[in-house]
């Protein structure tokens, strides 16, 4: 068996594209995919928060994970085609394409063309790529603790993030490594939370995941409809879990198995924000530039992680990152893989 299951090029599935804004129409030509599944965040503005699009909603329809409002519907153009090799940006919106303004994206392939989805008790809508480990799910919910929906993986998931697409409910997020009794919030710096059952006390299987009654995953309010982003792991390219930090500057090693292109950590056991790294804004070691998910702050620069040739490694004691004794969670995605399906290995920066 290959040792990345046919993953030897992850840019064919995730990649960052960084680009300064024009303040009219602006093709991003430089994927060697179609995106179906872009996060787009001004990087040196504060005033703009994050801005997300994806195939299975339908284009100029941004959801902001430092927002609890509801999607938009911007007919004077955000993020108005999804393309072969990238997207193209309206001129009129200036949290995706403000003239001189600098942006990073983070774009992800999930399986095009969404088609229904029968495996829960709640009909869903899914755009699934099984290579990859990523699908894209809407569905209405009913209101019933222990509904089912389907995500169309055929692997069990290890993150799902949910957000109310018709309402002000917070960002929901299930991590398998918290266990499926605790929930966290992607527009919150709360630690992980046991207060509502979100997922129903039940881990998601191959085909689905449960949902509770609430607002977070699955209210019956006035036709309440939903999107989750659904990720499972797969070697060589994707690697979701935790790590406890040591409070030191020659911090905590996380192992991967690649090279990772992209970094997504929040602390669990205590308040603190979430932060993304990239190989695109930092190509060099040591990784500074954060942006916040909880927050509309532009970029800012801090001595954080070196990101190496099988994993990332902690370089500073920061709330955020590497509490001695503190739990994080992270999502990292790769750029390339430890050692390819034919051997060849990564190489450190």
């Amino acid at each position: 068996m290959s040792y990345t299951n046919g993953l030897d090029k992850p840019t064919d599935y995730f990649e960052t594209v960084t680009y300064t804004g024009t303040g009219s129409s602006l093709s991003i030509s430089s994927l060697d995919f179609s995106p179906d599944f872009t996060w787009i965040k001004v990087r040196s503005n504060g005033t703009h928060g994050h801005n997300l699009f994806d195939i299975v909603r339908g284009v100029n329809k941004p959801l902001s994970t430092e927002s609890t409002g509801a999607e938009g519907n911007d007919s004077s153009g955000s993020l108005t085609s999804f393309n072969s090799d990238g997207f193209t940006l309206g001129g009129f919106y200036n949290k995706v394409n403000q003239s001189g303004e600098t942006f990073v994206s983070w774009n992800w392939l999930a399986g095009g063309t969404a088609s229904s989805n029968t495996d829960g008790s709640i009909t869903s809508t899914v755009s699934a790529n099984t290579t990859s480990g990523f699908s894209i799910v809407s569905y209405t919910g009913n209101g019933s603790a222990g509904a089912t929906v389907g995500h169309g993986l055929g692997s069990i998931p290890q993150v799902v993030i949910t957000k109310e697409r018709n309402g002000t409910a917070w960002w929901g997020g299930y991590f398998a490594s918290l266990g499926n009794t605790k929930s966290i919030y992607l527009n919150q710096t709360n630690s992980a939370d046991t207060s509502v059952q979100f997922w129903n006390n039940t881990s998601p299987t191959s085909s689905v995941f449960t949902v509770g009654n609430n607002s977070i995953s699955n209210r019956a309010v006035g036709g309440s409809t939903y999107i989750a982003y659904c990720f499972a792991e797969k070697k060589g390219f994707s690697k979701f879990g935790s790590y406890i930090g040591n409070g030191s500057t020659d911090g905590t090693f996380v192992y991967t198995g690649f090279r990772p292109a992209f970094v997504l950590q929040k602390k669990s056991s205590g308040t603190s924000d979430w932060v993304i790294y990239d190989n695109k804004r930092d190509p060099s070691n040591v990784v500074t530039q954060e942006l916040k998910p909880n927050s509309s702050a532009s970029e800012n620069s801090f001595t954080n992680i070196d990101i190496l040739s099988n994993g990332f490694k902690q370089r500073a004691d920061y709330s955020y990152t590497n509490n001695s004794g503190a739990t994080y969670i992270y999502m990292a995605f790769a750029e390339n893989p430890f050692v390819t399906s034919t051997g060849i290995p990564a190489t450190a920066r």
